[in-house]
């Protein structure tokens, strides 16, 4: 399919047009034996995705970038990875809700996404009896209530955009009635998924508007992994979200078969910061449970980014390399020879903080617990590296 046609195609959809599919053998583009074969793969990791972000796939191309993100891959029966790699299960405080940094609560309040990312960290949610997203947020709005420490509530899931506007609208009406939640955050890929859910929907905007002032703002952080999302139509509904008051970042993994290219992720960026959506974080990608696929050592991904960052403006490279470890979220600061220099942005423990640190490298390694395993003292969830 050519970008000219793909475009033809898009102009002619709207949201009551987007149809979600559920089921493998609802794509006729695949043939009858790739069909039986991903059907076991979506029996272990649910599939979904929907006709608008189908149809920006190149069925003429195997390597196609947006197939790889979507639709499924026999690799993700391979047995590697766990799922819950960040370990969010101890930093929940009360169902549906997540304390891991002082300021920083995250409320799970959805169970869906426009379309299922195969390399999704928390796919966990969308198993059978899994009971961590919560409907009823009450519990988490108590909880934000008697912390004032806590001054950013990010809502997330699932896809906080795919929610109905009225509940996006009581959701933040509430958050708004504790005096000092001063940032509230979309986690959302509906931009790139179906930006025609913000341009079908006034009403929408015009909620976030309301709730996002001069000095309590709406953050929304999209997800666009590659060039190809960002479609006329996406960019409009960017441009929505901008004109409501909302400030707009992007966020993306760096994933083996998508963006694993200094060219795709210096486009992707600068093109990003043309339209005033600065990239925010490039995230190392999580060794999650039949994500082997997407894997990039460290050491790779970092000479990634660093060519990628000879082709940007200063303001599209202001984003951070970033692995978020059940410890925190750990920049990849660089290499000294034979060693990894590592910085604490983000910390589980207080006292490592702004933590700069190196360890030797292990040609290959994807993740920090690759490098060196972690000592625990006391049970704390306190980690100690050595520099030795």
């Amino acid at each position: 399919m050519t970008s000219t046609s793909i475009a033809e195609r898009l102009q002619q959809m709207s949201n009551a047009k987007v149809r979600y599919i559920r089921d493998i053998e609802q794509i006729p583009q695949l043939d009858p034996g790739e069909r039986e074969a991903l059907k076991q793969v979506s029996e272990r990791f649910v599939f979904r995705a929907n006709t608008y972000y189908l149809d920006l796939i190149d069925w003429d191309d195997p390597d196609d970038p947006i197939r790889k993100i979507v639709v499924p891959d026999t690799d993700e029966l391979l047995e590697d990875g766990v799922l819950d790699p960040s370990d969010e299960e101890s930093v929940t405080v009360v169902r549906g809700a997540e304390h891991k940094y002082s300021t920083t609560v995250l409320l799970l309040v959805s169970q869906v996404c426009g379309t299922f990312c195969r390399f999704c960290f928390r796919k966990r949610l969308f198993m059978l009896d899994n009971e961590e997203v919560s409907l009823d947020i009450s519990r988490g709005l108590e909880y934000i209530r008697s912390h004032p420490e806590v001054d950013n509530v990010l809502l997330t899931g699932g896809d906080t955009l795919i929610l109905s506007t009225g509940r996006i609208d009581q959701i933040l009406t509430q958050l708004r009635e504790i005096p000092h939640v001063k940032i509230i955050r979309f986690g959302t890929k509906m931009p790139a998924f179906n930006p025609y859910r913000i341009l079908d929907d006034s009403r929408l905007c015009e909620v976030i508007a309301r709730h996002s002032r001069d000095d309590r703002r709406i953050y929304v952080m999209a997800h666009f992994n590659h060039p190809n999302e960002l479609t006329d139509v996406a960019v409009e509904g960017l441009s929505r979200l901008l004109e409501s008051r909302a400030i707009v970042v992007n966020q993306t993994p760096l994933l083996a078969g998508v963006n694993d290219d200094p060219d795709v992720i210096a486009e992707l960026f600068n093109r990003l910061s043309h339209i005033g959506v600065p990239p925010y974080y490039l995230f190392q990608g999580r060794p999650i449970a039949g994500n082997s696929g997407f894997k990039i050592p460290l050491r790779e991904g970092y000479e990634i980014f660093e060519e990628a960052k000879t082709r940007m403006s200063g303001l599209a490279k202001r984003a951070r390399y970033a692995m978020s470890h059940a410890t925190g979220k750990i920049e990849i600061v660089g290499f000294l020879d034979d060693r990894i220099a590592l910085k604490y942005h983000q910390a589980k423990d207080s006292e490592n903080l702004g933590r700069l640190f190196t360890l030797p490298y292990r040609e290959g390694a994807c993740w920090l617990d690759d490098l060196q395993q972690p000592e625990k003292k006391n049970n704390s969830a306190r980690m100690k590296w050595s520099n030795n």
